[in-house]
């Protein structure tokens, strides 16, 4: 039986997955769920630390990391900035139709190449 390529890899059990979820629970302690992922990634795109943010502004930061991790695709482009510095995306491209699957690996492939291109695994 031949191996399985990288692609063909179920994204849970993909090395590199494996990598991103290990390295967040080394850092805080517990394994991360797809929502405390995508909040890191806001984060760090908005450039803010704070354990203060309201629950619309934390929503807010997973928006940032959803419409980054999509910008790979051309779904999003960045728009500019508002007075508070948050960053402002649009649509750019239409998504194709997924199911609720299909959306959880899109992001989950992304989180790896977002993780890859920062350097932080």
């Amino acid at each position: 039986m031949a191996d399985l390529t990288k692609e063909e890899i179920p994204i849970d059990f993909d090395p590199r997955w494996i990598r991103v979820l290990q390295m967040i629970k080394d850092r805080f302690g517990s394994k991360p769920e797809l929502e405390t992922i995508l909040f890191l990634i806001g984060m760090n795109e908005l450039g803010k630390l704070s354990d203060k943010f309201t629950k619309e502004q934390k929503q807010d930061l997973m928006h940032i990391a959803v419409c980054k991790l999509l910008s790979y695709h051309g779904f999003y482009k960045l728009a500019g900035w508002d007075d508070e510095g948050w960053p402002m995306w649009e649509i750019s491209a239409a998504m194709p139709e997924m199911d609720t699957r299909e959306q959880e690996t899109l992001l989950k492939k992304n989180i790896i190449h977002y993780f890859e291109l920062n350097e932080m695994i």
